[in-house]
């Protein structure tokens, strides 16, 4: 008796690998831009934290001096003793030795007397480091950290 050879069929067909590969990269692009999306809602929630901690290190500085920081003094008068203050708080206003930057890693812009009528104001310019902009390129305020 013959045997009859049986079509056996074995691995994917060329249709099977394309619906795979379809479904797995259309998965990997709503993953990729939650992420993104998580990371610059992080990045402005940290530079929120950080405006928020300088703004009130600057006003405990003005309760113990007397004075604002003059805006060539910077936020650097917060961690180094300036030479005409004697009130200044011993190891400084911030608990770090550094100044922190903004969730982009820019310096912060302190400003004295803005626009705003408010008596200072400290000033990320946001993701693309430039004045103005929308979402997160929007330049965030210590003065609406609050």
């Amino acid at each position: 008796m013959k045997e009859k050879k049986r079509n056996v069929r074995k691995g994917f067909t060329m249709v099977e690998l394309m619906a795979v590969l379809i479904i797995l990269g259309l998965l990997a692009a709503v993953v990729v831009r939650n992420f993104v999306g998580q990371t610059d809602r992080a990045r402005v929630t940290t530079t929120k934290a950080n405006l928020k901690l300088l703004h009130m290190s600057v006003n405990q500085f003005k309760m113990d001096t007397g004075r604002f920081p003059a805006e060539e003094e910077g936020l650097a008068i917060l961690i180094e003793p300036p030479s005409d203050v004697e009130n200044w708080q011993p190891g400084g206003y911030l608990e770090t030795t550094e100044i922190p930057k903004d969730g982009w890693g820019n310096d912060f812009i302190f400003e004295l007397y803005p626009e705003s009528g408010k008596p200072f104001v400290i000033r990320s310019l946001g993701a693309d480091g430039e004045e103005g902009g929308e979402d997160y390129d929007a330049d965030l305020l210590s003065t609406d950290a609050y």
